[in-house]
């Protein structure tokens, strides 16, 4: 087997980050030792969810077996995703701060497991029941029309009146910013195709948003 050097597009802070979320867990559990450090854990966790490498590809290029770079991975996104906040929490938050609206924006992820009589996974219904409860004016795509709850979605139709139209163009940029932060999740490589079950899919979205937000505000 060949082996090279490579690169990963995060930085020393992002590391230094998930390495420090490791060492405390490691100190709560005491555990003493393992095969890697914290920051080579970190380090291989980035890797895998910033390009996608397979279990197997991390174990020959960090000196371990497939079933411990799983394991690592599995640990480390739990880790992570626990420190998302809870949508509930953010809607009070968002109420509490006195905010207008907020923006609802969603994707497709493709995976390579398919399910005869449930091929598709959404958590869009449960999303709608949160903000219907939370009464909270919320923009969305195209894609929400006909959705129930407090959704505002743009005029949909071929040769609208100019009125309708300079809405939906405010309603877009409105949008923006949630937009973008969407797309921003795409950045992270495991995302464009899951190797998966689907339900695995919000734990690793929770996981690499923390990451995200963590990489703006030291930014900032």
């Amino acid at each position: 087997m060949l082996f090279y050097r490579a690169a990963v597009d995060l930085s020393h802070q992002t590391l230094n980050y998930v390495a420090g979320v490791i060492r405390r867990h490691r100190r709560s559990m005491r555990s003493l030792w393992r095969r890697l450090n914290p920051g080579q854990q970190a380090l291989l966790v980035l890797v895998h969810l910033r390009k996608a490498e397979t279990f197997t590809e991390l174990g020959a290029g960090f000196g371990v077996s497939t079933a411990t770079a799983w394991r690592y991975v599995e640990e480390t996104v739990a880790l992570l995703s626990a420190r998302s906040p809870k949508l509930t929490a953010v809607l009070r938050k968002a109420k509490r701060d006195g905010l207008h609206y907020l923006v609802l924006d969603g994707t497709l992820i493709r995976t390579d497991r398919i399910k005869a009589d449930r091929p598709y996974f959404s958590g869009k219904h449960r999303i709608l029941r949160e903000l219907d409860q939370a009464g909270i004016i919320t923009l969305a795509g195209k894609a929400y029309q006909g959705a129930e709850g407090p959704l505002v979605t743009p005029y949909k139709g071929k040769n609208k009146p100019e009125s309708q139209q300079q809405a939906n163009r405010s309603h877009a940029r409105l949008r923006g910013p949630g937009e973008r932060a969407n797309a921003q999740l795409k950045g992270w490589k495991i995302l464009r195709k899951l190797r998966c079950s689907p339900s695995k899919a919000g734990h690793l979205c929770k996981a690499i948003a923390v990451l995200q937000n963590h990489r703006v505000a030291q930014a900032a």
